[in-house]
């Protein structure tokens, strides 16, 4: 909506749309074998701060609409790719195995029930303040978990004997 708002048509809107699926599925690849590597923290910290930069992006580049939709879907894809692996990849290292599938549907559970209550929510906000400010919020708390995630997220790093034995 904020890019046909600005001139954009479908065509347009289509490969915006397209980019940010593309980029994040194939991009949780190379950031999960990196997960391995230099542990979970860096990428969802990282990732959630890139996923906001993409919000903003999408903004602060508005005068140019398709650019500002490319740049933004390609961070929010690379951002994504960066926390996704990660986030499941700590849900497992920090839980037992016992209980593990549990954890992981735990953790499933509330982050697709976010989906629906974001969407929801932004459609409020956007009615209540416009795109523009909706936008804005959903920069905001995308930073706001990265910072969060920096200080809470405990790393459990594997060691060079459990990575070995993954490849």
């Amino acid at each position: 909506m904020l890019f046909t708002d600005h001139g954009l048509g479908l065509a347009a809107v289509g490969l915006i749309k397209g980019l940010y699926p593309i980029l994040w599925g194939l991009g949780q690849i190379p950031t999960g074998h990196l997960a391995d590597r230099i542990g979970r923290k860096p990428l969802i910290v990282h990732g959630m701060l890139v996923q906001a930069a993409g919000f903003a992006l999408a903004l602060v580049l508005l005068d140019r609409p398709l650019l500002a939709g490319i740049l933004s879907a390609v961070a929010l894809g690379l951002g994504t790719a960066m926390v996704y692996p990660a986030l499941i990849a700590s849900i497992s290292d920090h839980a037992h195995p016992a209980w593990r599938v549990n954890a992981l549907g735990t953790y499933r559970f509330w982050r697709d029930i976010g989906y629906a209550a974001g969407a929801l929510v932004a459609g409020v906000l956007a009615d209540v303040l416009g795109l523009n400010a909706t936008v804005v919020a959903a920069a905001v708390l995308t930073a706001a978990s990265g910072l969060l995630a920096a200080r809470w997220i405990t790393e459990h790093r594997p060691d060079a004997h459990e990575v070995d034995k993954s490849m």
